[in-house]
């Protein structure tokens, strides 16, 4: 089961449940508070301290079969590069869990994604399911990362995918979008397109 959901309702399910061995996996320096166990590839133990850290250093994870009851994997998939076998490990060590990801708009708005992501992410309500493919470029990017976050606040519904897994975490693998075929937008020139209109409707 998939559906959407929020980190409002997640943190608020996370309280109700305080005896959860709950696990952070990808975070970086932003563990979710509520997280027993943080894993990530990079040895953070030390920002972590008096906390569980794992430091992940194979593909299969280093836990025992739902060893957890949930499980958090907040704009991580987009960067594995077999993300089919890191969602079968999130299945396979938790029940249930939260995946947060960024959304094909807000993918394409940072400077940083362009480098290190390699999916593209959207949830289709009808079929309850993520759909998947490679990431293309179709904007040119014009913020970064700590600009996105200010963007989020405000506009989160459509820059952010927030769901919630329970058993399974269906997908679909789309290959119908390719970088070919689609002619990439320059803010150049959508920044030229609006100062132009702007100025014609000054002087009417």
């Amino acid at each position: 089961m998939l559906k959407r959901t929020s980190i409002k309702y997640i943190n608020k399910a996370l309280e109700n449940n305080s005896k959860w061995n709950i696990l952070d996996i990808g975070c970086g320096y932003r563990a979710h508070p509520k997280a027993n166990t943080i894993a990530d590839v990079q040895d953070l133990s030390s920002h972590y301290e008096g906390r569980k850290f794992i430091k992940i250093d194979k593909k299969r994870l280093p836990f025992k079969d739902r060893e957890f009851d949930f499980v958090i994997a907040s704009h991580v998939i987009e960067h594995e590069e077999d993300f089919e076998f890191f969602i079968r490990e999130l299945e396979r060590v938790s029940s249930k869990g939260y995946i947060e990801l960024p959304s094909r708009l807000a993918d394409n708005l940072v400077f940083e994604n362009k480098s290190d992501h390699i999916w593209w992410f959207l949830y289709d309500d009808i079929s309850n399911k993520l759909i998947v493919s490679k990431r293309n470029q179709i904007l040119e990017p014009f913020i970064n990362v700590s600009t996105a976050k200010f963007f989020e606040s405000i506009f989160r519904e459509s820059l952010v995918i927030e769901l919630l897994w329970e058993d399974k975490i269906d997908y679909q693998i789309d290959n119908s979008i390719k970088q070919e075929d689609v002619e990439k937008i320059s803010f150049l020139k959508l920044f030229k397109k609006y100062f132009s209109k702007k100025i014609r409707n000054i002087y009417r």
